[in-house]
């Protein structure tokens, strides 16, 4: 059995964030970088499958130099192999470069019968990179799963909503993003840190995966950032005090609101 899991290194959600004034994409290089959890999830649950089912997993990642570091904490958590799509010219990729590019990293690899990917990434929070690239694949989408089973040449998902729960089933070869009630990752362990650094990671640009497409075909975004402005500073709100007139006071403060 071959597992890919697509990884994807973010901004530590700890940690202040800032814009670059040229194009107000986030400037990495004053950024506190890490491995994103829900990613760090889909990971652990390849993990769990490859020991019970002996698979081989490859860890997936596009992004700058910087981006290996969450490659190798996967290579370190016990995953095979890595791929890294590194290149410039993807700086400020909008979702369907990213899915397109990491669909043609997985093609890559041979006969994948499970591709794992968090439903959402903490930086850019679209949801939607999943599904497209389970669309590229030509694969069945089980996205937002909480509990995962795979066995028969099957797999199982079931899904949380707001108006319950949904079981999802279809046939290998499957991609399913997970959310961050799929499990608890486990810490690389010390030895997993130094057998990391002699499994193999292979670095790939958009020439290698896109051998037949030139610089003109290859369009990274249909949108641009015009304008961004920081979050404006939380205002104490109203506080009311009771001496009888709450209730009414309450109403008309939500009827100005138009909230009733």
């Amino acid at each position: 059995m071959n597992i890919v899991v697509l990884v994807k290194q973010v901004p530590d959600t700890a940690a202040e964030r800032t814009l670059s004034g040229a194009d107000h994409t986030l400037d990495r290089e004053d950024a506190d970088l890490v491995l994103d959890e829900i990613n760090e999830r889909a990971a652990e649950e390849a993990l769990t499958l490859k020991e019970t089912t002996g698979a081989e997993v490859t860890v997936v990642s596009m992004g700058p130099e910087s981006a290996r570091e969450a490659i190798r904490k996967v290579l370190a958590m016990g995953a095979d192999r890595g791929i890294h799509i590194c290149d410039d010219r993807l700086h400020g990729a909008d979702v369907v470069t990213t899915a397109r590019v990491l669909a043609t990293a997985v093609r890559t690899v041979r006969d994948v019968d499970l591709v794992l990917a968090g439903n959402a990434t903490t930086d850019g929070q679209s949801s939607a990179v999943p599904a497209v690239v389970a669309d590229l694949l030509g694969l069945p989408p089980l996205t937002h799963a909480r509990e995962l089973t795979v066995g028969a040449g099957r797999v199982r998902a079931e899904r949380e909503t707001e108006d319950g729960e949904v079981t999802l089933d279809a046939p290998l070869p499957a991609l399913v993003s997970v959310t961050e009630k799929i499990n608890e990752p486990r810490y690389p362990s010390f030895k997993g840190i130094m057998a990391a650094k002699k499994k193999p990671v292979e670095t790939v640009d958009l020439d290698d995966l896109f051998p037949d497409a030139d610089d003109t075909g290859f369009r990274v975004t249909g949108t641009r950032v015009v304008e961004a402005v920081p979050r404006p500073a939380r205002i104490a709100g109203t506080r009311i005090t009771d001496d009888g007139s709450a209730g009414r006071r309450l109403v008309e403060f939500l009827i100005a609101q138009k909230l009733v």
